[in-house]
């Protein structure tokens, strides 16, 4: 057996491809890759360059948040307890139309920080100054799917401004950070961006072989105006565009119909469950068990921490399950196992990236977190699936492995000073608000 870089040993994995779970468990790391995944008692002969003894934690692959705007850490707390379209108009677009790169590389400092110290390991984002992401996602060590912004609201000069910078990121840092950045498109919404440029997104996307990540079906009011202009909802209006023709994220898709649901169905678009954030709006429940039913991949999502106030997954995958049983009625709905794997690799899927990640295996990226399970709160360990969907917190993430390398071990980041990117964050956030246009 070949020398490793890194070896887990003790733990109990999950590797996520099915239900089945390794007591005992070993993985070997070489080269970024997991090279071996088994039992420990059947390798004692291999050998690493570092060990880690994970007894009395569970091994899984790192959590995928897939739909996010990470630098809005530095709104959190604000626009509290307010509809979507005042939320936006009032408070959120006039603080965005004052920030700069720096702010934006502060934010999203912080929140692939927070993310990190959470079991977040990869991330779909969408915002502006996107270059700035790029920088922190270097620095942490962490994987993004990033894409700049693409916004008309009325202006064709700003949407031309837009798609032209969206394009040339997407170009530019494809394959950044030693390949753990990919891009994307993002039209920010059917309702502001015209149908020409939708068109012309659509285009570009294909002729470059991107993906596309937009918000979908979030707020009924918000697609009034253009519902009454083509007689079209905002699935079938997109569908009419083409723009469902390549791979596409779609986020929230709360107000859909059934016809809608089988447009995405059948256009294999990837839906992004954002549960809590759509609850702190009140903006109602995605059907997420019929979209399943109807073989939709569904991912989830934090949205920023401006309309959630917390990037944490763990959080998100407990909300996600719950409030489905809930609206359905039924506790069957979303197993704790259904929901941690659309956390895990049925992410992984919707950002195009299963091939690489989302799941324990030989010969896929090693993105894996070890969670401490001697907590008080997740004793008695019957099941280890509700443990970690229902019991389990951000906090309980001891150790974060991406592309084979130490991101934090011991609950400590190694790869970002925590104070200084927080004190930086908050300067940044106190500036922000007092800042003239």
């Amino acid at each position: 057996m070949e020398k490793a870089d890194l070896l887990i040993r003790g733990c109990i994995v999950l590797p996520m491809k099915d239900e089945g779970v390794i007591e005992d468990g070993v993985i070997a790391v070489k080269n970024g890759r997991i090279i071996l995944l088994g039992k420990n008692s059947s390798t004692h002969g291999i050998e690493a360059e570092k060990t880690l003894n994970a007894k009395g934690m569970v091994a899984m692959p790192g959590i995928i948040n897939c739909h996010t705007h990470v630098a809005m850490t530095l709104f959190r707390g604000l626009a509290e307890d307010k509809p979507l379209n005042v939320w936006l108009q009032e408070t959120i677009w006039p603080l965005e139309a004052k920030l700069t790169r720096e702010d934006v590389y502060a934010g999203a400092l912080l929140g692939c920080l927070e993310m990190l110290k959470s079991g977040t390991t990869c991330f779909a984002d969408m915002y502006f100054h996107e270059e700035a992401v790029t920088e922190a996602v270097r620095e942490s060590g962490i994987r993004g799917v990033l894409a700049e912004g693409i916004i008309e609201a009325g202006s064709r000069e700003m949407g031309e401004k837009t798609f032209n910078k969206s394009v040339d990121f997407a170009e530019k840092f494809n394959g950044f950070a030693d390949g753990r950045i990919k891009t994307m498109l993002a039209p920010h919404a059917a309702y502001s961006c015209s149908p020409e440029l939708l068109k012309r997104v659509r285009e570009k996307a294909l002729k470059l072989g991107l993906g596309i990540h937009i918000h979908l079906a979030e707020s009924a009011e918000m697609f009034k105006e253009l519902e009454r202009q083509y007689n079209l909802n905002e699935v079938e209006f997109l569908h009419r565009l083409g723009l469902f023709d390549g791979h596409v994220l779609a986020a929230h898709c709360i107000n859909l119909s059934e016809s809608d649901m089988r447009i995405l169905a059948e256009r294999r678009v990837n839906v992004v469950y954002v549960p809590v954030a759509n609850m702190k709006l009140g903006l109602g429940v995605a059907r997420i068990k019929e979209l399943i039913d109807l073989g939709v991949n569904v991912a989830l999502g934090t949205d920023g921490a401006a309309s959630n106030n917390s990037l944490d997954m763990f959080e998100t995958v407990k909300f996600a399950a719950l409030l489905q049983k809930s609206f359905y009625r039924d506790s069957k709905v979303l197993s704790a196992y259904q929901v941690l794997k659309m956390a895990t690799l049925d992410g992984a899927k919707a950002l195009g990236l299963d091939g690489v990640i989302g799941s324990l295996e030989v010969g896929k990226r090693a993105d894996i977190i070890l969670v401490d399970l001697s907590k008080p709160h997740l004793k008695p360990l019957n099941n280890i699936y509700a443990a970690l969907a229902y019991s389990a917190r951000g906090s309980d993430v001891d150790t974060v492995i991406v592309d084979g390398k130490i991101l934090m071990e011991n609950r400590r980041v190694q790869t970002l000073d925590e104070r200084t990117v927080m004190e930086k964050a908050e300067k940044c956030a106190s500036d922000l608000l007092v800042r003239k246009l």
